[in-house]
């Protein structure tokens, strides 16, 4: 699947310190600084710093943004049951949605297309740490859309991790990649 509308809308959903905001940051950046689209993205934090669900909507699009609010979710990634819960509202018809295998066991298709993979699991057992998990989802997320190209959302993860564990994220960014192609199969 390729996206190429004026206005495309995604949602990063989990819980607090597992990356999603950073994430929706990330693509947004990409979108913007490198590949010379438009977006916007509206975070929302719930009041327990980590633990608590999280979420982030993020537009892009070929057209400036009127509105910056989500309307209809055309792709939703949740990576925690109680976020999948929270915020699994407001999706298109045909939302896209990909789903950690091991923390969301219960989603309602209604018809809707749903892929699972257990990204944290990659992140915590493949790779070593549970914080790449951020990295790993990004990487699915672009493979299974091209929202934007993988090197535009690459350069706007290098730009945001420090230096020494820049390869540790591009090993972890790669294994998304890897794993999203795979789930298009």
């Amino acid at each position: 699947m390729s996206i190429r509308r004026d206005r495309y809308e995604i949602r990063f959903s989990g819980e607090g310190g597992q990356g999603v905001i950073l994430g929706g940051a990330i693509l947004a950046e990409a979108a913007i600084l490198h590949e010379g689209r438009f977006a916007v993205q509206s975070p929302q934090y719930g009041s327990r710093v980590r633990g608590g669900p999280t979420k982030v909507d993020v537009i892009i699009s070929d057209l400036p943004i009127l509105f910056p609010r989500a309307t209809k979710i055309d792709f939703f990634l949740a990576l925690a049951q109680m976020s999948y819960n929270k915020y699994a509202n407001g999706l298109a018809d045909d939302a896209v949605l990909l789903i950690d295998a091991n923390l969301v066991p219960n989603v309602n298709e209604n018809g809707r297309y749903v892929h699972r993979l257990p990204i944290v699991e990659i992140a915590k057992v493949e790779l070593g740490n549970e914080v790449l998990s951020s990295s790993v989802a990004l990487g699915a997320v672009i493979a299974l859309t091209g929202i934007v190209r993988p090197d535009a959302a690459w350069k706007a993860i290098e730009a945001r991790v420090p230096a020494k564990v820049k390869e540790l994220n591009r090993k972890a960014f790669e294994r998304g990649l890897k794993a999203g192609e795979s789930l298009k199969g």
